[in-house]
């Protein structure tokens, strides 16, 4: 055998794909990518053309001060951020989310507080602040109108002590700390939530803030929206297991507010049970059961008289006065033109409240995002059915049902068994210009 000297003749491109297997002979085709379709990114325009357009119908329609300012700012908020988003790239993305949330909340904001408009339950909030620092009790003893009865929980009033303990100043207005609990807790719910590869939480909180059915409330002066953060932020806190304890505490500091937040404890408490055991619920369940009591039993027993009137009585339509919400929705309808649809409203309420019990102890939710689909669905039936309701409750379900979707990349079973790809017959060669990506 001879051997030679110098550099080794490199084997030839046949020798190699008998050596390796993926030579020119019989070597698969590259892989077909499909084609990728337009990314929901380059059709932001679209979305924001589409508010723009409901902005400025309201702001031409509306017989309602404040909504018709929020309208007209909110119109060329929305439309810069089509504009924007139109040029398809990220940045003008992020520009034209950032636009909305200038156009539709900060200004109008601003605009309504320096003048003092308002929906009329900032007043009762801010009122409520006031009869609970000089009397004890946040509910007027003796209602005579509308204005007069205060239908939330002893909790909300605690929005209206800056006003009650600062006067006039517009850093006292309800609706900054409204607007101010409601993005924090949702900020902290997207930090808590699994890593999803929707946007940063800065990113996600922007883009809910500028949604419509959001922005509006929180210029105008919507209470739904720091119950609906506090709810966010414990299912968040709940899928995260723990000790259980800060998820109890957000569920009591919700349930403390209005009546809408209860249907979220038994929701979470099952979660928590599920994912981090029964002892870890039960801790929950006496956390959330403790600073709800708290705030309500106190007040409930000071004047029980009033606190029926005003909590119970008046939100079902059987007050001394009647409540003015009442957009037909089917509780609404069959209360109004049925013989005995109130009570008829009533008892579909009830048995949809025991249909949601049911699927809890038959499939308990196993993810946050299951959970909130769940707590979804029991609020819109509860919506639509109580007697006296109005659309703009709506929001509750409607961002539940898909915030957790946007910032929670897991949506089934956490025992689901993940789908692995086939090996490859052969290495692949670096340049070879395949990838793969998580789904």
């Amino acid at each position: 055998m001879t051997l030679t000297n110098g550099a080794a003749t490199p084997p030839s491109r046949t020798a190699r794909g008998v050596l390796t297997g993926v030579g020119h002979l019989g070597q698969a085709p590259p892989l077909a990518l499909p084609e990728r379709r337009p990314s929901l990114a380059r059709r932001a325009w679209t979305y924001w053309l589409g508010c723009a357009g409901f902005a400025l119908a309201l702001a031409t329609t509306t017989g309602l001060g404040p909504h018709r300012v929020w309208g007209a700012c909110a119109a060329v908020g929305y439309g810069t951020a089509a504009v924007l988003a139109a040029r398809n790239s990220r940045a003008g993305n992020r520009a034209g989310a950032w636009a909305a949330v200038l156009g539709a909340v900060l200004v109008p904001l601003l605009v309504l507080v320096v003048s003092g408009a308002a929906q009329s339950e900032v007043g009762v909030v801010e009122r409520s602040g006031a009869l609970l620092v000089h009397t004890g009790s946040p509910y007027l003893p003796q209602p005579a109108h509308t204005v007069d009865y205060n239908p939330y929980l002893p909790g909300m009033a605690l929005f209206g002590l800056p006003r009650a303990l600062f006067g006039d100043s517009p850093l006292a207005d309800a609706r900054i700390w409204f607007c101010l609990t409601f993005l924090v807790c949702m900020f902290v719910a997207a930090r808590r939530s699994d890593g999803g590869p929707g946007p940063t939480p800065v990113g996600a909180v922007s883009l809910l803030a500028g949604f419509p059915a959001v922005a509006l409330p929180l210029t105008v002066g919507g209470v739904d929206l720091p119950v609906l953060g506090l709810m966010c932020l414990s299912l968040a806190l709940a899928g995260r297991g723990g000790s259980g304890t800060a998820a109890g505490v957000a569920m009591g500091a919700a349930a403390a507010l209005k009546w809408t937040a209860w249907p979220l404890l038994p929701v979470g408490l099952v979660l928590l049970a599920v994912t981090a055991g029964r002892r870890t619920a039960l801790r929950a369940a006496l956390a959330a059961l403790s600073v709800a009591a708290s705030a309500v039993v106190p007040v409930a027993l000071a004047d029980r008289h009033a606190f029926v009137e005003h909590v119970v009585l008046f939100p079902l339509g059987e007050g001394g006065v009647r409540s003015p919400a009442a957009s037909p929705l089917p509780g609404r309808l069959l209360a109004v033109y049925v013989p005995g649809g109130a009570a008829l409203a009533t008892a579909a309420l009830v048995a949809a409240a025991v249909g949601v019990t049911v699927s809890l102890l038959i499939r308990p939710p196993r993810t946050v995002r299951a959970a909130a689909d769940r707590l979804a669905v029991g609020l819109g039936l509860a919506i639509c059915l109580i007697p006296a309701t109005r659309f703009g409750y709506l929001v509750l379900p409607l961002v539940l049902a898909g915030w957790f979707r946007c910032t929670s990349k897991t949506g089934g079973s956490p025992s689901a068994v993940p789908v692995s790809l086939p090996p490859c017959p052969a290495p692949m060669r670096p340049d070879s210009g395949h990838r793969l990506s998580g789904g």
